[in-house]
């Protein structure tokens, strides 16, 4: 999973960044301080790997993990090519999502771009970049459809269904709220758009805000609103509380988040946002030279979460050994487990449910 980090300049993006993954990306008040992107690895958090590694006692634990890319601070125009604005939207096309990182503190010693706090016209700044840059590669594909379509009259239904798209984008509305069928879906995903990638606002707030309750920040709200008409998710978060706790011992930082009355970090709450808007989940595997974590999307059936693992895993699939996290947990021991008859034999259709733990039989 590849998750790029955006926003104006000054916003406490990088802050973020660096506190989240640790990467000592450079932080500075002033614009384009970020020019190409930082990328930061990051596990994702499962105790369950904690507690197969002491069962199975294996010499390695993989957990999943998250890609992080810090990319450059966006002004408007950038469609246009303003400020890094080509450089910025290419590294935003690599990514699975978005987190657009939206200042709701007032802090007179750290200047905004614009030179006052509004998350909902930073928001629509950086949307409307997207959206634009997107109506030039639309306007293209229009342009080739139609071309089509003298040919074979089968393209004006694409010429419909994207010209449908371009008097939505004309609206300033991005890709992901336009309503359109599986089938048009496919058409439309294949073009490649920015608008159209799921986003999370992450609010960010001072201390004494997010400290004394998220819902006294009026910013906020306008963020979480907005986020809600939109079908995004808001996570408030806090950047320089993030960065304090990153300097921590482990079993301070655990003490400290109670104190903040938070039973997760903004990086583990993070990382769970985004597992939910991208419909993510994780499978297991587990013995003796390894326990490890595998993402998969939602949904995905048996033969293709083997080939998560090796292509050939896939290929010459036969069944999978399959025992849900809990129900082992619950009988101690494989033996135990299969003895009550928990391990069960899944063949093509079985889709993979989160926390199942698996063991792929295959031949090639």
């Amino acid at each position: 999973m590849k998750l790029g980090i955006v926003g104006l300049p000054n916003v406490g993006k990088s802050t973020l960044f660096n506190a989240i993954t640790n990467a000592g990306a450079e932080s500075a008040n002033y614009p384009f301080c970020t020019i190409d992107p930082n990328v930061g690895v990051v596990t994702v958090p499962d105790e369950r790997l904690d507690v197969l590694a002491e069962m199975y006692n294996p010499k390695k634990v993989t957990p999943a993990i998250v890609e992080f890319v810090d990319i450059a601070g966006l002004v408007k125009g950038a469609s246009k090519g303003e400020g890094l604005g080509n450089k910025f939207l290419s590294h935003i096309r690599e990514v699975d999502a978005i987190v657009h990182v939206v200042r709701c503190f007032e802090d007179t010693n750290i200047i905004h771009v614009e030179g006052s706090v509004d998350p909902l016209r930073d928001i629509e700044t950086i949307s409307l970049e997207l959206i634009l840059s997107d109506i030039e590669m639309l306007d293209r594909r229009i342009d080739k459809a139609k071309k089509l379509a003298k040919g074979d009259k089968k393209y004006n239904v694409e010429v419909e269904l994207l010209e449908r798209l371009r008097e939505h984008f004309d609206l300033g509305q991005s890709a992901r709220t336009f309503t359109a069928s599986e089938d048009e879906w496919a058409i439309i995903n294949d073009i490649d758009l920015l608008s159209v990638k799921p986003v999370i606002y992450a609010a960010n707030m001072s201390e004494d805000d997010f400290v004394s309750g998220i819902e006294s920040n009026e910013y906020y709200k306008r963020v979480e609103a907005f986020a809600k008409e939109e079908g995004a998710q808001a996570l408030p978060i806090c950047a320089k509380l993030e960065q304090d706790i990153l300097e921590l011992e482990e079993d301070e930082k655990a003490l400290f988040l109670e104190e903040l009355g938070l039973e997760k970090s903004g990086l583990d709450r993070l990382i769970q946002v985004c597992y939910s808007l991208l419909g993510l989940i994780s499978y297991l595997t587990a013995g003796e030279p390894e326990v490890r974590a595998w993402t998969i999307t939602r949904g995905m059936k048996a033969p293709q979460a083997a080939g998560k693992i090796h292509s050939d895993f896939e290929r010459g699939f036969i069944r999978a050994e399959v025992i849900h996290f809990d129900d082992l947990v619950a009988c101690k021991t494989m033996v135990a487990a299969k003895e009550k008859g928990l391990v069960r034999s899944e063949g093509k259709e079985y889709v993979v449910r989160d926390g199942d733990i698996i063991l792929f039989r295959f031949n090639v």
